[in-house]
């Protein structure tokens, strides 16, 4: 063993000793300060770093609430798809007794719900920035139209 480590080094040594399963996987707010002061770090640049992390984590949250939010209209799409395209086949079928102008509704539908699929499973770029701040958007403005409809309700029970 070394008895001097780069910073880099220190960091490594550290993550694989907090990720080792030991008694207690739990540290109160006392015990980060203090292994930050242990290590150098001011209380400040700690409470900074922590301030940052809840940010990080509320963030992702929300990200893993609109995916969640996608894949759940995605799967709705899809069960409308296939039962309207269903009904049609089976409609096409019995007028038809073949299967002609409904293949041009399922092909249509279908390019339409490929590319829905495309944009739901891409969850990098511009274009999903733009609809995840849309969405966060929406969920701001019907927190707030509940929250004064909330007021509204316990404003009119008060008053009865």
């Amino acid at each position: 063993m070394s008895d001097s480590y780069n910073q880099e080094a220190v960091q490594e040594i550290l993550a694989i000793a907090m990720t080792r399963p030991s008694q207690n996987d739990n540290f109160s707010r006392a015990q980060l300060l203090e292994i930050a002061e242990e290590l150098g770090i001011s209380h400040e640049d700690c409470s900074l770093a922590e301030q940052e992390w809840e940010r990080r984590c509320k963030q992702q949250t929300a990200y893993q609430a609109f995916d969640d939010y996608r894949y759940t209209k995605l799967q709705q799409s899809t069960a409308k798809y296939l039962i309207n395209n269903t009904f049609l086949l089976g409609l096409d079928l019995i007028t038809d007794q073949a299967i002609t102008w409904s293949l041009y509704i399922i092909f249509s539908w279908g390019l339409v719900l490929a590319l829905n699929v495309w944009r739901t499973y891409q969850i990098k770029g511009a274009n999903y920035e733009k609809a995840f701040q849309q969405w966060k958007m929406k969920q701001q403005v019907n927190q707030s139209i509940k929250s004064l409809l909330d007021k509204g309700l316990r404003r009119l029970q008060a008053m009865e």
